[in-house]
């Protein structure tokens, strides 16, 4: 199981690659949520999310063995971009499978960053089965997009590193999908502040990580539909298990609390970020006044999302003009 000794160790290996990300606050939503809420905002990390971190990790404790034979993950996104940036800085080749019905511009931005990306249908078996054959015919290594330790450690650091700077918290939230970054984040928050809550925020249109939580028993997603593109996957059996020993609680929240919470930060903070970066707001408003007066985190998970539908709006106001 992974301690905090090794997210202290995975801080020590990524700090000169990874941003030091601002915390910021807003005295807006501090009254909103009746708490001190303190953003660590990972929409300002290297390929726009946290998974930079993880990604990093694992890639730079390869072996030299590995290097040479390369790198390949299945992701819908973020994890994608952040492979293909870390091995990119490692002198590594990087395979991505993404599904077609990927964000364009996470497809373009993957490719931007070096990776050579392979699409496929935009099931979990398809994406699975298709790095499977490529690893097969060409040797490739997994790195798993979080279902694996060192992706894990690499995601705890940036709640390591929000603690680090503003001191104990009595909660802290994030999104969960398939879990690396609410398991990285409980091992680190449990490890600094024993008594703090750690709550997982999840749409209610997939919440196979609630009804997990719920049952103890790992749960599928089956046809998530949400706008948090990023939260769409399942947990992962490492992932299930650290997240029932140090969780505290998984709060789901609606598709309309997603994009209020969403506008709030866009209006409020001027902060960009996607939608699933928005769900552990939404789950702080929505259980009311539950950490009144306490400090609590939110990992704002990143910042990655299409923006091509605005600027259009943007234009045919220019073009009617």
């Amino acid at each position: 199981m992974i301690s905090l000794q090794d997210i202290a160790s995975a801080y020590d290996r990524i700090k000169d690659a990874a941003t030091k990300t601002p915390v910021m606050t807003s005295r807006t939503v501090n009254q909103m949520a009746h708490c001190k809420v303190f953003f660590k905002c990972e929409n300002f990390q290297r390929a726009g999310a946290f998974k930079f971190r993880g990604a990093f990790n694992a890639v730079s404790q390869l072996d030299d063995g590995e290097k040479r034979r390369g790198v390949i993950t299945h992701s819908s996104g973020n994890h994608a971009q952040a492979l293909a940036l870390a091995s990119s800085i490692l002198g590594i080749k990087s395979v991505v499978v993404m599904p077609r019905n990927s964000s364009k511009v996470k497809v373009e931005a993957t490719r931007g960053y070096g990776a050579e990306v392979v699409l496929c249908e935009p099931t979990l078996e398809s994406r699975t089965s298709t790095a499977q054959n490529l690893i097969a015919e060409h040797g490739y290594v997994m790195i798993h997009p979080y279902n694996d330790e060192r992706i894990i450690a690499g995601a705890g650091t940036a709640a390591f590193e929000l603690i680090q700077e503003v001191g104990p918290l009595d909660c802290m939230l994030t999104p969960v999908g398939g879990g690396g970054l609410l398991s990285g984040t409980s091992i680190a928050t449990k490890g600094l502040c024993p008594e703090a809550k750690v709550i997982g925020a999840e749409p209610k249109n997939a919440d196979d990580a609630a009804r997990s939580f719920k049952t103890k028993t790992l749960q599928q997603s089956v046809k998530p539909r949400t706008i948090a593109d990023g939260l769409r996957t399942s947990l992962g059996d490492i992932t299930f298990r650290i997240i029932l020993e140090n969780a505290d609680d998984i709060v789901t929240v609606s598709e309309n609390e997603i994009l209020a919470a969403m506008k709030i930060l866009w209006e409020r903070m001027k902060l960009v970020v996607e939608p699933s970066a928005a769900v552990p707001l939404a789950a702080l408003l929505s259980i009311g006044g539950s950490f009144r007066e306490s400090k609590v985190g939110i990992i704002l998970s990143g910042g990655n999302l299409e923006l091509d539908g605005l600027f259009r709006e943007y234009e045919q106001t220019i073009a009617r003009e």
